[in-house]
């Protein structure tokens, strides 16, 4: 299903350009070379450069189930039997973290 997923996100072109994680051909390297592309370009062009650093692990520590399928379905299309079956991989009891949720999509 994942496969299937990548295939109709790619295909449709609803990933953003530098979207790296879960990616064939990009990785944690081609995101900072991109980073360092920019700031270069930037330095080289004569204006100024700066990095900030946020770490927003903890913002998306859970995911609102509702929010999440209704996002699915809303910016991505995925609806009706393939909606339903992202629904079955969440739990009852309350919110899924992100890292368990895709544990669960990708190791099923």
């Amino acid at each position: 299903m994942v496969r299937q997923l990548m295939m109709y996100l790619t295909d449709a072109d609803l990933l953003p350009p530098v979207q790296s994680g879960f990616r064939p051909g990009h990785s944690t390297e081609s995101a900072i070379l991109c980073v360092l592309s920019d700031i270069l370009l930037a330095v080289d062009r004569g204006d100024f450069a700066i990095r900030v650093l946020l770490d927003l692990s903890a913002a998306f520590d859970t995911v609102d189930h509702d929010i999440l399928l209704q996002r699915l379905e809303l910016s991505f299309g995925i609806a009706d039997t393939a909606r339903d079956w992202f629904r079955s991989y969440l739990p009852v009891e309350g919110n899924l973290s992100v890292a368990e949720a895709y544990d669960r999509l990708l190791f099923a």
